[in-house]
């Protein structure tokens, strides 16, 4: 699963966009960029840093030393 925090690109935004895929993650973020920032035109650079700040939550099993 991937997930980006939307904080971690526009201080104080709070949601978050998760999917099984980096590129459907993208999607739902340009998408909450224009339904709730106003956002008209999403510019490569834009979509590039969303890219740089999703992570992957799938840590797979974990194991204590």
């Amino acid at each position: 699963m991937k997930r980006f925090e939307s904080g971690s690109l526009i201080p104080g935004a709070t949601w978050h966009a998760e999917a099984e895929t980096e590129a459907e993650v993208v999607r739902r973020a340009v998408e909450s960029m224009r339904a709730h920032h106003g956002e008209t035109e999403i510019r490569p650079d834009m979509i590039e840093r969303i890219k740089e700040r999703i992570v992957d939550t799938d840590d797979g099993p974990k194991t204590k030393h």
